[in-house]
Order: structure tokens, then C-alpha cells, then sequence
């Protein structure tokens, strides 16, 4: 691992990519607690599929309208300032569960979700840009792909918590919030009295930086910006849908069971996928990476739209390999031309394309309200589109 955290001239960065490779289970664990809180809802509160979209919809509305300033934090004060400030927002927005669930109110619960998604956007602005500056340019797709699988972790945490705690028959919506709530805010405390190191973000790869335009000017960023923002779109209507589409597909299983599965089967292929992958790319292209899996992502999903029973649900689980290197390699191709202080701003603008999660589940809840398996016709567009950016990039340095 050392040889990927160390950059031509020799300096090694494995301390600080290990403390802040820590921050991307903290909000996997958050994104993926919400999927049981999906289905949660639709019960206790007695909404449609449709309304418990806004559940995914409020966090990564977060993201658009807090990427930039996030980013202006960043490029002001450094990436310890916007994970500080990162970790004392999703702390807060955690306790507030504490007197929601006395509460029971849908919009609080929102308004809660809503601060939480504030403070991971400060986080993913701060550790995803600075990850892939901490060592040789050249590695950094394997780099960020090996702190990802940390956040893959945290998706397997956040369906297994999530079902034994809050879908229980004496389930308590609360505790998993007030504990990682009280995590996160000790955390932010370390972190305000720890320096990071600084990196020089125009190429600890000792070349000239490529690309002196405007970023959205270049090619491979703007399209990756959208690919990036149907990639969480995809993602995130997966995952809020997984247990009501399993449940329908196989009447036998309860929507416990089906959490369960979500956090071992879809999750574990999900964090297996991250780190198969982050050996891969030592042998092969991102490219050639994202291009086959891609591919393997659309097969999928057509598998998931027209089998039932156990082919259907095997195919959904599938796909969660197959999609699980997409972010972080989507998400380095796109700054592989930029350098200097447009990396910052070109990383704020990636980030604000996660809102591509605040769409689709309103619309997959709308087509999927009779029929779960039709509302996965949106994912599928997605890696559609996903296969073709992957297919047709090139990059303008080498």
C-alpha cells in the first residue's frame, strides 16, 4: 500500500490517508442507514413510495446546495477546516433524531437529514479531492478506490444496524443516530487539533500542470460531472428501493430479512468489489475498468427488471459488484486534466453532481408504485449512459 501514498520525489502521506481514509466509512454508514429508514417510513408513517423518496432526496439536496460553499471553505481555510466543519454538522443533524424520535414527524426527520447531508458534503468535498493528491498522480484512481472501500464498510454497517435496531418489532429509530452522532462530534474534536499535512495539488508527479482553462472546458470533466451525477442517481434509487423490490419479488421474505440481505449480499459484493478493484487497476486501465463494468451494470439490471424470485434478486445483488469501483474512478478520470487551484473548484462541482440522488428515488417511488422491477428502468438508463463516457474517454495529457 505504501508504494500508492508516496509521491516521485519520495515523501510518504500513509499517516494522513490513513486518518482520513477513516471519514469514508462515517459517511457510508450514513448514506446507507437511509435505505432502512426508506422502508421504515413507508410503515410507521403510512407515506407512499413516492413521498419516502424525499428521505434520499432531502440528504443529496444537501449536496447541491452546499458542494460550493463547502468548497469555498476548503479553498479558504484547507481540507482540515471543511472536515472539521464537515463532522460538526452531521454530529448535529444525528442528535436531532434523539427528539425526533419523541416526535415522530416526518418534515423534522427531514430537516435532520437535511443537516446531515450539509456535513457530508463538507466531508466528500474535503477527502475525496485530497486523497487523490496524496501521493503520485499516476495512482491516484487506486488510491481513492482504496479509501472507498472503507466507505464500502460503512455501507454494510448502516443496512445491518439499521435492521436490527429500527426495523425490529421493538425497534428505536434514535439509538444508531445518538451513537454515531456522539462519534462523529468526538471525532471533529481530534480533527480541529490535528494538522494535516499541505499538498500541492498542480502534481506531486513533478510535471507541468495540463490544463490552464476554464474546467468546464474540458472535455473529460464536464462529462464526467454528468456520468457521475447518473452514477449516484443509479446508486441511490438501487438502494432505496432494494428491500421493497426484494419483498415483492419474494413474498416470504420480511423487510428485515431483506435489510439483511442488503447489508451482506449487495454491500459485501459492494466493499469486495472496491478492493478486487483497487488491485486491478495496478494491472489495468480505469478505463478498460469502468468500460467492463459498466457493461456488466447494464446486463444486470436488465436481469433485475425482467426475472422474478431468486434470478431477479440475485441479478440486483450483482450489480452492486459491478457498480462498486464507479465512483471513485469516475470521479478521478474526471480531474485527470485539471491541476492547480481548479482541482479544488472542478472538485466541488463533482461533488455537487451528487444530488443525482435527490432525483431518482422521487421518480423510481412514482414508477415503481405498483410494480417495483419497472421503476429500475431509470438505473438502467444510467449505466447506459455510464458505459458510453467510459467507452469514449480520452484524456488530454498522458
Amino acid at each position: 500500500m505504501s508504494s500508492i501514498v508516496r509521491d516521485r520525489t519520495g515523501k510518504d502521506y500513509l499517516v494522513p490517508f490513513i486518518l482520513v481514509t477513516g471519514l469514508f466509512f462515517l459517511w457510508g454508514f450514513a448514506h446507507s442507514i437511509l435505505d432502512v429508514l426508506n422502508k421504515h417510513f413507508q410503515d410507521v408513517l403510512v407515506i407512499s413510495k413516492a413521498r419516502s423518496g424525499l428521505v434520499q432526496a432531502t440528504v443529496y439536496g444537501g449536496y447541491f446546495l452546499m458542494a460550493l460553499p463547502a468548497g469555498k471553505v476548503i479553498r479558504r481555510w484547507g481540507y482540515r477546516a471543511g472536515i472539521v466543519l464537515g463532522l460538526l454538522l452531521y454530529g448535529i443533524g444525528a442528535l436531532m433524531f434523539i427528539p425526533g424520535g419523541r416526535l415522530m414527524s416526518f418534515p423534522f426527520f427531514l430537516a435532520s437529514l437535511f443537516v446531515i447531508g450539509c456535513g457530508l458534503t463538507c466531508l466528500e468535498t474535503s477527502a475525496n479531492p485530497y486523497v487523490t493528491v496524496l501521493g503520485d498522480h499516476d495512482s491516484a484512481a487506486r488510491r481513492l478506490n482504496l479509501a472507498q472501500s472503507f466507505n464500502g464498510l460503512g455501507w454494510i454497517a448502516g443496512p445491518l444496524a439499521g435492521g436490527l435496531l429500527i426495523l425490529g418489532e421493538d425497534g428505536d429509530i434514535s439509538l444508531p443516530y445518538a451513537v454515531i452522532g456522539a462519534v462523529v462530534l468526538v471525532l471533529g474534536l481530534v480533527f480541529s487539533r490535528l494538522p494535516l499535512p499541505s499538498v500541492e495539488t498542480d502534481g506531486c508527479s513533478g510535471r507541468s500542470p495540463s490544463v490552464q482553462q476554464p474546467v468546464w472546458k474540458v472535455r473529460t470533466f464536464r462529462y464526467g460531472v454528468a456520468a457521475l451525477f447518473l452514477y449516484v442517481a443509479a446508486q441511490t434509487g438501487i438502494n432505496s428501493f432494494f428491500i421493497n423490490y426484494v419483498t415483492e419479488a419474494d413474498t416470504a421474505l420480511s423487510p428485515r430479512t431483506a435489510a439483511l440481505m442488503l447489508s451482506f449480499g449487495g454491500m459485501g459484493l459492494f466493499m469486495a468489489g472496491r478492493l478486487l478493484g483497487t488491485v486491478l487497476m495496478g494491472r489495468i486501465s480505469p478505463k478498460t475498468m469502468m468500460s467492463a463494468c459498466s457493461a456488466g451494470a447494464v446486463l444486470c439490471m436488465v436481469l433485475t427488471i425482467y426475472c422474478d424470485g431468486v434470478f431477479g434478486i440475485s441479478a440486483l445483488c450483482l450489480t452492486y459488484l459491478f457498480e462498486s469501483v464507479m465512483f471513485p474512478t469516475v470521479f478521478s478520470m474526471a480531474l485527470a486534466d485539471i491541476r492547480g487551484e481548479g482541482l479544488k473548484t472542478a472538485s466541488s462541482y463533482l461533488v455537487m453532481s451528487i444530488a443525482g440522488g435527490a432525483v431518482s428515488p422521487v421518480l423510481m417511488g412514482l414508477a415503481g408504485e405498483t410494480d417495483m422491477a419497472a421503476g429500475f428502468m431509470i438505473p438502467l438508463v444510467c449505466f447506459v449512459f455510464i458505459a458510453l463516457y467510459s467507452v469514449t474517454y480520452r484524456r488530454q495529457s498522458l
